[in-house]
């Protein structure tokens, strides 16, 4: 189920350290966590569960319901409705979206050159944006009607932006040229 967390521990690790030219191996860039979120906006509660169901399955793990934490009423919004969801993926969950989504998910996007480098945050997290969550092997019979997008954010421990690109390549992201 992890094959991806092994061969990091086994082999991409050590040519990670090389690559970034760190002497003490507990300085290696890893990843510390990958947080699903998916905001939905204001739907009907049956389209709502099959969002989360579908976030659900995507992700092995029950999801967490974000709510509006004040009321807008030019968008009809009330506090306390739930708009969103999202889900922290760690350990070899982790890993195993990881390595689909890298494998199966992104190659099937249409005209897909690549993920874009302007998703870091200077301090070694990445954030991708995926418009359809229908890409997922997984999401062959997809429940809900509407096709909600995304967020997918990669937490790691490296210190910048080069670190954390040099660690997401070598688990096999797909970064658009150089």
């Amino acid at each position: 189920m992890a094959n991806l967390k092994e061969k990091y521990t086994k082999e991409l690790a050590p040519k990670l350290q090389a690559k970034l030219g760190v002497t003490n191996k507990m300085l290696i860039p890893r990843l510390q966590k990958v947080v699903i979120n998916m905001g939905f906006g204001i739907v009907e509660k049956d389209v709502q569960k099959a969002i989360v169901d579908d976030l659900a399955k995507l992700s092995g793990q029950k999801p967490v319901l974000c709510k509006a934490r004040k009321s807008i009423s030019n968008f009809k919004l009330r506090e306390g409705m739930v708009i969103g969801a999202k889900v922290t993926l760690r350990g070899d969950r982790m890993f195993d979206f990881v390595e689909r989504l890298a494998s199966s998910a992104l190659p099937r996007i249409r005209d897909f050159r690549g993920i874009p480098n302007r998703g870091f945050d200077g301090r070694g997290n990445y954030t991708l944006g995926l418009k359809e969550h229908s890409v997922f092997p997984e999401m062959v019979d997809v429940t809900a009607d509407a096709d909600v997008g995304m967020d997918v954010t990669f937490v790691t421990t490296a210190k910048d932006n080069k670190g954390a690109r040099e660690l997401l390549s070598i688990l096999g992201m797909p970064f658009a040229g150089k």
